[in-house]
């Protein structure tokens, strides 16, 4: 299982072998946010990254577009990850965060990733 940034949007595929015959291919390839069992194993196997804010954010307004393009969410739900981003980070998986991250900083919110965190 993989997740990639390509063409500016965010990308999983999830990949089968057979140890017996030797085919592989790739069982499914999608943008967006993989259904949650890819997730938990992508997270299982490279461990979780945190996207925190570094500095200060004159503005709420980019944080809530950037949150509310990537995951869909609703104005309050955005409100509250951006609370999240503000305190303690959001916690993912590193190549979601770092897709978050560069789509918040193009737009000037000065915000980072640390790999390795819970």
């Amino acid at each position: 299982m993989n997740q990639f940034i390509q063409r500016d949007d965010l990308w999983w595929d999830a990949e089968i072998s057979c140890d017996t015959c030797g085919m592989a291919g790739c069982e499914d390839s999608s943008p967006g946010r993989p259904p949650e069992d890819v997730r938990k194993a992508l997270l299982t196997a490279h461990g979780p990254a945190r996207l925190r804010v570094v500095g200060p954010m004159p503005s709420l307004v980019p944080a809530l577009k950037v949150l509310r393009e990537v995951s869909g969410a609703s104005l309050p739900d955005a409100r509250k990850q951006v609370d999240e981003l503000r305190r303690g980070g959001l916690v993912g998986t590193l190549t979601e965060m770092e897709f978050l991250r560069l789509r918040l900083r193009r737009l000037g919110v000065p915000v980072d990733v640390e790999f390795g965190t819970d």
